[in-house]
């Protein structure tokens, strides 16, 4: 006899040219290997190629009550590895009847990002109360500080609270990204959801950037804008790595699009790792725009992406997550994994998911999107309650694992 009590997890994709058929689609197909009509939880990554609420409504169409979070990304992860062929939308159905989800959204991040998370957290823990025991987010770092939002999800949580997820895409164009939560689509928003019950998690965090060239000294910034490294334009920094021909095309182009797999990397209390931080744009003074801050006084240094040591260092992660799970086995995987990776691997990308599912097993129902940024406890401390200092990451993979 089948026991009920156990977490059932499930993944579908479709795409096509009709939003709501695509969407409808995607979740019957994860209803369907599902094997009940009723999931509890509902979590859709889609391209921005589709209409946003079209989507939606073709999930919900399928699965009107299930509770649902999603995002747009920059390119969508399901079981078989990074979706290649088309732009698609993927479905994770969960059924649990020991865990219970809690919702809340925190819009307007463009005016105050760190109250926007504040609010999508207090809503969550006004409804679980003390019984929270993880919050997964997802929001828009295109209209403010990333840092800040999870910032405001921890005034509001606890400073030493599990959080993990991911900032939404728009398929590496960087000018808008959606947020969805039950029947809506936002953007400049920040979506949360808050789990409690009787379940297991496990986090794995780890980039396996490269530093390359002498420690660097932050000595002007002010938020995400870093103005001078080392008593010079923070460009510099570039424009001496690249040689000024090739930088001056940085002044023209987004900085991100070029500057991807030469990330800075920066110095933190709690992680093996230096903590990455993604270059966006630079103004005419030769400023440079990050999707999170670096502190004035910060030690950074250039990094660099290699394929190798992102394989590499993917599989620790997976082990790492496995091994809070206290021997559970893995129902669930949610991958958030920066649009960065994707670039350094190229056609190799599922190589790196293939390193994933080694770990975790390769049937374990896997659903992830390619993100502009992390968030996640720093080195995935969840066990030590008192270091687990969540934190928002750049080009790093991000492995959530759900067990009984």
């Amino acid at each position: 006899m089948e026991n009920t009590k156990e977490m059932k997890a499930s993944v579908g994709m479709a795409y096509g040219d009709d939003s709501y058929t695509v969407g409808v689609n995607a979740c019957q197909d994860a209803i369907e290997q599902l094997g009940v009509k009723d999931p509890d939880l509902l979590i859709v990554f889609s391209s921005i190629k589709f209409d946003q609420q079209e989507i939606l409504n073709g999930v919900r169409s399928v699965a009107p009550d299930a509770v649902l979070i999603g995002s747009s990304t920059a390119g969508e992860i399901n079981t078989s590895g990074p979706v290649r062929l088309n732009q698609s939308v993927v479905v994770m159905a969960i059924k649990s009847p020991e865990i219970k989800y809690f919702t809340g959204v925190g819009e307007d991040i463009a005016t105050d990002p760190r109250l926007a998370g504040k609010i999508a957290a207090d809503k969550v823990k006004e409804q679980a109360g003390e019984a929270l025991k993880a919050f997964i987010m997802i929001p828009d770092v295109l209209v403010g500080n990333g840092a800040d939002i999870v910032r405001g999800v921890l005034d509001s949580l606890g400073a030493h609270f599990p959080v993990v997820g991911g900032a939404s895409g728009d398929d590496f164009r960087f000018k808008q990204t959606f947020q969805y939560l039950n029947d809506k689509v936002y953007s400049g928003a920040v979506v949360g959801l808050g789990l409690a019950g009787n379940f297991k998690i496990g986090i794995g965090v780890k980039h396996g950037w490269i530093p390359i060239g002498v420690p660097m000294k932050v000595t002007k910034s002010s938020g995400a804008v870093v103005h001078e490294i080392n008593g010079a334009p923070a460009v510099k920094v570039y424009e001496d790595y690249f040689g000024e021909e090739e930088a001056k095309v940085l002044r023209t182009e987004t900085l991100a699009k070029l500057a991807i797999t030469y990330p800075l990397g920066m110095r933190v209390a709690g992680s093996d790792e230096l903590l990455i931080r993604d270059p966006l744009t630079v103004d005419e003074k030769g400023s440079i725009t990050c999707a999170a801050e670096i502190p004035e006084g910060s030690e950074v240094r250039l990094m660099v992406g290699s394929r190798e040591e992102a394989v590499k260092v993917a599989k620790v992660a997976a082990e790492n997550a496995l091994s809070q799970l206290d021997g559970s086995t893995p129902k669930a995987v949610i991958i958030f994994n920066c649009i960065a990776r994707n670039k350094l691997f190229g056609e190799k990308s599922g190589d790196e998911i293939s390193a994933i599912q080694e770990v975790i097993g390769k049937d374990v129902p896997l659903i992830g999107f390619y993100t502009y940024g992390e968030q996640a406890p720093l080195g995935g401390e969840v066990k030590n309650i008192e270091k687990c200092n969540s934190a928002f990451h750049n080009e790093t993979v991000v492995i959530c694992v759900l067990a009984d």
